[in-house]
């Protein structure tokens, strides 16, 4: 395996693997409402298939993480992709709701590889102005890619004519990444440090005492638990309300995608001529802006696709500055914490994703009055954030 041991990776392979786990979330919300109807139950009850993948996905983190540590990056993501593929295995055989969540677990379970190793490769692999300029990329492919799924949701299963065929994608796709990943992801773990002997308490509770990290776990908690929020509620919105079919709601997608790109483009732009806790609060107070407006204009759904574009596009601006600054200091043991560090706010967004289903009342202002509060409570983070390190 000499080809494939300790070389810089492919950018373009880090974007495949920290997108997979985020269009496995997404891809299935045009089909919430059939899911509904397959199973008999309430939309309430079909939107826990999202906090079920977040609360797999934070003890998945936490085993990935521990293992790319020491048995390598590669070996990690390969076990994880093998997990995740019986996952959704057991979503496409699932003959219930009960079976169908705890097949949800499994497949967020091994899922979350993807994310948690892939940014760990990219830590350890790309530093300084590169740095943010990869993460910026990496970035908008992690808002860019759920924003995909209910394209490619939506017109599977509007040709296919079964909700079913969701799954089926899956399967095949998890079968590509492993012999993709097997063939072309390098190990990079001698790049910055050998394996790390330092028992994972020991790093656990430098995070839980680092400032630093719990401003930026409450961001990343709060940005992820709007997109993922938004992907639960916005079936119910556009299809039952506005009366959109899944191939229309789909199309939104392309929205998002706009909103991501426009996003990591700023702060491609900007990274080199302004301060990263400037542009942080930039890209939140921009959010809070789009929030307010879907709001106002909750009811109309032109000026609503407005404000969603505009709310995203500020959160995609300030995410990747988070995701690059998070664990600063962590570098020796890095596979370590970001599992810990990504456990904990996977942790944060189940229960953000919980209390959207919670909100759910069937009205069209139940998203927008929600991704305002989440925003208010970001802004008011960072605004403590700022006035403790100002303090010290």
């Amino acid at each position: 395996m000499k080809n494939v041991q300790n070389k810089v990776p492919s950018v373009l392979l880090l974007i495949v693997l920290v997108g997979f786990p985020q269009i496995s979330e997404s891809i299935f919300t045009p089909v919430l409402p059939a899911l509904s109807q397959a199973f008999r139950v309430s939309a309430a009850t079909s939107q826990l298939a999202m906090s079920f993948y977040f609360i797999g996905f934070a003890g998945g983190v936490l085993l990935w993480g521990w293992l790319s540590d020491r048995r390598g990056r590669r070996v990690a993501m390969c076990w994880g992709i093998v997990v995740y593929a019986l996952g959704n295995l057991g979503l496409l055989l699932a003959p219930n709701v009960t079976w169908f969540l705890v097949a949800r677990l499994v497949q967020a379970f091994g899922a979350a590889t993807g994310s948690v190793v892939t940014q760990t490769i990219m830590r350890e692999s790309f530093q300084g102005v590169r740095g943010a300029q990869v993460f910026a990329q990496v970035s908008a492919a992690m808002a860019l890619s759920p924003a995909l799924g209910p394209i490619i949701g939506g017109a599977l299963q509007t040709y296919s004519g079964h909700y079913q065929s969701v799954f089926v994608a899956l399967v095949c796709m998890a079968s590509v990444l492993l012999v993709l990943t097997w063939r072309r992801l390098p190990e990079t773990r001698g790049l910055a440090a050998s394996a790390s002997t330092v028992p994972w308490y020991h790093v656990l509770w430098r995070l839980v005492c680092s400032p630093q990290v719990w401003l930026a776990g409450s961001l990343i908690s709060g940005i992820n638990g709007i997109l993922f929020s938004y992907y639960a509620e916005a079936p119910f919105i556009f299809q039952t309300h506005f009366g959109f079919s899944a191939v229309q709601y789909g199309s939104l997608g392309l929205v998002l995608a706009g909103a991501s790109v426009l996003g990591a483009w700023l702060t491609n732009q900007l990274s080199v001529k302004v301060a990263p806790a400037q542009l942080i609060r930039w890209g939140l107070w921009l959010a809070g802006g789009g929030a307010l407006e879907m709001v106002a204009f909750a009811h109309v759904w032109p000026a609503l696709v407005g404000g969603i574009f505009v709310t995203f596009c500020g959160l995609n601006l300030a995410l990747p500055v988070v995701l690059q600054r998070a664990l600063l200091g962590f570098e020796a043991v890095i596979g370590t914490a970001s599992g810990l560090f990504s456990g904990g706010y996977y942790v944060a967004i189940s229960g953000l994703t919980l209390l959207m289903s919670l909100w759910h009342d069937g009205t069209v202002t139940a998203l927008p009055r929600y991704t305002l509060l989440v925003i208010g409570a970001m802004l008011l983070s960072d605004y403590l954030g700022a006035k403790a390190k100002n303090a010290a």
